[in-house]
């Protein structure tokens, strides 16, 4: 079964900072929910793994990611994403993500997704499908958007170093410059939890079952 999925975020950073996320696989796994890079087999292909927790209950998918495209001059990236379990269900995903300008000097996130999923993925149907995703991107792009103002406020007054993801980490201090503060905790996307995922779909179910009726 295959989805389509097109959205556009806000991001309250500017695009160099923005960019400087997007273009490294590693802070960018860090916004996606239970996704971590395990292993980097080159400069554009990496392995990863996503934990998803039911309850108590801890599953494990491997895949791989390779990069197709990173062109900074139109801050956009293409990516291919392939993933299994133990279980013998897959999923793959095609994604095109570029940053465009926004409002007050901040930037949107936007961007293309195919999934293909296979095996017990596919019973939950194209409806629900879409559900899933929209939860699973909207934290991806609040954590996407928190991790680039973070690295935006704490930039030099130069900005942001977008020739590495660390940016202000990778700057040295200037002599004579006043001592840089004591950097903030990392930001991470919180683990994927489906039994609360589930809970928030049936919600919204009996929401839109019984909410109001529009007015004659």
């Amino acid at each position: 079964m295959e989805v389509v999925i097109e959205k556009k975020y806000p991001v309250s950073a500017g695009i160099p900072a923005a960019w400087a996320v997007l273009s490294d696989m590693h802070a960018l796994a860090t916004c996606m929910p239970g996704a971590q890079i395990t292993e980097d087999i080159d400069a554009t292909h990496f392995k990863g793994s996503v934990r998803v927790k039911v309850g108590p209950a801890v599953a494990a998918f491997a895949g791989t990611i390779e990069i197709l495209a990173l062109d900074a001059a139109t801050h956009t990236l293409k990516m291919l994403g392939k993933g299994a379990d133990k279980g013998g269900s897959s999923a793959s995903m095609e994604l095109t993500a570029s940053l465009l300008a926004g409002e007050n000097g901040h930037c949107v996130l936007a961007g293309h997704a195919a999934v293909i999923v296979n095996g017990k993925f596919a019973q939950f149907g194209g409806r629900m499908m879409n559900s899933v995703s929209d939860m699973i991107l909207a934290q991806f792009a609040e954590v996407f958007s928190q991790k680039a103002q973070a690295l935006q406020a704490s930039a030099p007054a130069g900005g942001v170093d977008t020739g590495s993801a660390a940016g202000a980490q990778g700057h040295q201090a200037n002599p004579g410059a006043a001592a840089p503060s004591a950097p903030a905790a990392p930001v991470v996307a919180t683990e994927f939890n489906a039994l609360g995922l589930v809970w928030s779909l049936v919600k919204q179910f009996f929401a839109g079952l019984f909410g109001k009726k529009p007015k004659a």
